[in-house]
C-alpha cells in the first residue's frame, strides 16, 4: 500500500476511534462488544471505499473483522445498518466543525476566507468521503442524512449564532440560510475539483478556492463605475 494512502488511513482510523470512544462516557472503557462494533465499522469503511458498497458482502466484512458470519449479526442486523454507522463515524464534520469554530477573522469576509481554506485543506485529506457520499446519495437516496443532521445540527448552532451576530455587516439574510449557502460554496468547489480531476478543465492555477470565495462574497457582476 502506498505510504501516503497508509498515512491517510491511519489518521482516519485514529479520528474514528476518538469519535466512537467519545460517544461513551469519559470513564467507561470499551466493552468487548463495543470493540467488535468498532472493528466492524473500520473494516467495512475500508471495503466500501476500496470496492464499493454493492460489491461488499456481510461475509467479507465479518471475515476481515475476524468474526464468523453469524457473529456479525449480533452487532448489526443488515449491511445498511453498518453503512449508516460508517458514514456517521467517518463524516468529516468531526474535523471540520472544530476548524470552523476556530477560524479567525474580525470581519465576516476574513472569516469566510480563512474557514474556506481550512475546510478545503481538511477535505483534501479525505478522498474516501466523496465515495461514501455517492453511496449515500445513489444507493440510499439520502436516507441516512436525517440521522446525520440530528447529530450535526446541535454542534452547528454556535456557528449559526456567529453568523447572526454579524448584523450591520451583512444583508438581512436568515443566519441558517447564510450558513447553508457557505456550505454550498464549499461543497461546490470540493465536488467540481473531484469531478474535473484529470480533465483539461482542471488545468487551472492553484488556489482557485479564493475565486469561489470572491464570487460568494461579491458576486460575478462587475462593479459599475459611477459617472
Amino acid at each position: 500500500m502506498p505510504l501516503d494512502k497508509l498515512k491517510i488511513r491511519t489518521i482516519i482510523s485514529t479520528n474514528v476511534r476518538f469519535y466512537l470512544e467519545e460517544s461513551l462516557t469519559k470513564t467507561e472503557a470499551l466493552s468487548k462488544g463495543e470493540r467488535t462494533r468498532q472493528a466492524v465499522i473500520e473494516v467495512a469503511h475500508q471495503l466500501f471505499v476500496d470496492q464499493g458498497y454493492a460489491a461488499t458482502s456481510m461475509r467479507q466484512i465479518a471475515e476481515k473483522a475476524g468474526l464468523a458470519l453469524g457473529g456479525i449479526y449480533n452487532h448489526f442486523s443488515t449491511k445498511e445498518a453498518i453503512f449508516s454507522d460508517v458514514i456517521l463515524a467517518y463524516h468529516p464534520f468531526h474535523q471540520i466543525l472544530p476548524l470552523l469554530k476556530a477560524a479567525p477573522g474580525e470581519t465576516f469576509e476574513a472569516f469566510v476566507r480563512n474557514a474556506a481554506k481550512s475546510m478545503v485543506a481538511e477535505l483534501g485529506r479525505r478522498p474516501d468521503f466523496i465515495k461514501l457520499l455517492f453511496v449515500e446519495l445513489v444507493e440510499f437516496e439520502g436516507r441516512n442524512i436525517p440521522k446525520m443532521f440530528q447529530v450535526i445540527f446541535p454542534q452547528v448552532l454556535p456557528l449559526v449564532k456567529r453568523f447572526a451576530n454579524r448584523k450591520g455587516e451583512l444583508r438581512n439574510i436568515q443566519p441558517f440560510v447564510l450558513f447553508r449557502s457557505f456550505l454550498g460554496l464549499f461543497f461546490s468547489f470540493y465536488m467540481t475539483e473531484f469531478l474535473l480531476a484529470g480533465t483539461p478543465a482542471n488545468i487551472l492555477p492553484k488556489g482557485t478556492v479564493d475565486d469561489f470565495v470572491e464570487i460568494y462574497l461579491h458576486g460575478v457582476l462587475a462593479v459599475k463605475e459611477k459617472k
